[in-house]
């Protein structure tokens, strides 16, 4: 018996040794990435880099099937590759011009390193902040001003708007189509002439109704303009702005007519009806701003505007499928679409120069 018990002790001390050597030694498993990463070097010890806080402020839904959720799903795509580096924030519905400035300022003082207004009407809250906390980074979204520690990210939508104008004066059996805006400024007043003159090339003398509304989140106002060209004989309507596409996808239903979308594929919406649109790839310019950020480049001298651009010719903007459900494009159109999105691609197409002003 108590030679079986000193076998057993032997082993028991034998078995204790070899997990201190083990860990003596810093043994791992084969699979360690769930462990905390260390230095090679084992007398640095060196804390993990803080993450870059990061703050996005939305002036509608991050769901909404257009601007926002354009650029929601860009900064998530941007976070979810670089997820040791990056603490994401999203603020939804910031659209009051009146309640920008102090949410700006409470992500400012909290201490975040990037802070992101998208969308113009961020444009002189933005600017005013930015120049209060210049150690901190701003992004503009298609705005109109800058300081040294701001930037603008926007999109040459007078060829996203060349395109749409292509698309409805090709299809178009009326010899009318129409374009309805939010509010005119910056980017959207450039897609609306992009639009008259895309569809001037097709047919030099086509009808061209047009409507701003004022507010992007007018889906009312949207919806009559939207129910009143129709009626008048309009059978193909592009939209460009947030809320206001809801209301000329509803209108476009009910009349079954012909819309283009924007920023967003939004065939769901009207799957009879919705005949293209064009797509926004934020992810692409927010890989450029945060390398530029990292490296030192991002900021500007006085009085230097700093604008990052997705068009057509670097793949920011792409047109959406063609879903020509009542047959109206024969595939000469076809082809001819196609052609004209290459032809933009590679800038073979004058556009309309439109100063940008906000609205």
């Amino acid at each position: 018996m108590k030679k079986r018990v000193k076998q057993i002790l032997a082993l028991t001390l034998s078995v204790v040794l070899a997990l201190c050597c083990l860990s003596a030694c810093g043994s791992a498993s084969p699979d360690s990435s769930s462990s905390p990463a260390v230095s090679a070097n084992p007398s640095d010890n060196t804390a993990p880099a803080e993450k870059m806080k990061v703050a996005l402020i939305l002036p509608g839904k991050k769901d909404d099937v257009s601007f926002n959720q354009a650029m929601y799903e860009g900064m998530n795509e941007y976070f979810n590759n670089h997820q040791d580096e990056v603490e994401l924030k999203v603020v939804e519905n910031m659209y009051e011009t009146s309640e920008i400035e102090p949410t700006l300022i409470e992500y400012a003082e909290e201490g975040y390193d990037v802070i992101i207004g998208h969308g113009y009407q961020f444009t002189e809250p933005l600017v005013k902040v930015a120049k209060q906390y210049p150690d901190t980074y701003f992004l503009l979204g298609c705005g109109v001003d800058s300081t040294t520690n701001s930037a603008i990210y926007d999109v040459k939508l007078e060829a996203g708007g060349y395109l749409m104008g292509v698309i409805a004066a090709l299809t178009t059996k009326t010899g009318k189509v129409g374009v309805i805006g939010g509010g005119e400024g910056a980017e959207i007043t450039r897609g609306h002439e992009g639009f008259k003159a895309g569809a001037k090339s097709i047919i030099a003398d086509i009808e061209i109704q047009e409507v701003y509304t004022g507010d992007w989140n007018d889906t009312a106002g949207a919806y009559e303009a939207a129910v009143s060209m129709y009626d008048s004989g309009v059978d193909v309507i592009w939209h460009s702005g947030d809320g206001i596409g809801l209301g000329v996808v509803q209108a476009a239903v009910e009349k079954d007519k012909y819309v283009l979308g924007n920023v967003e594929d939004q065939k769901n919406l009207g799957a009879s009806n919705v005949l293209s649109g064009l797509q926004y790839e934020w992810g692409m310019v927010l890989d450029k701003i945060f390398s530029d950020i990292k490296d030192g480049s991002f900021t500007t001298k006085t009085g230097e505007d700093k604008t990052y651009w997705i068009n057509i010719a670097n793949g920011g903007l792409s047109m959406t499928d063609l879903n020509d459900t009542k047959g109206y494009l024969t595939q000469e159109k076809i082809d001819q679409i196609n052609t004209i999105f290459e032809q933009l691609k590679n800038d073979e197409i004058e556009l309309p120069s439109v100063e940008a002003k906000q609205g």
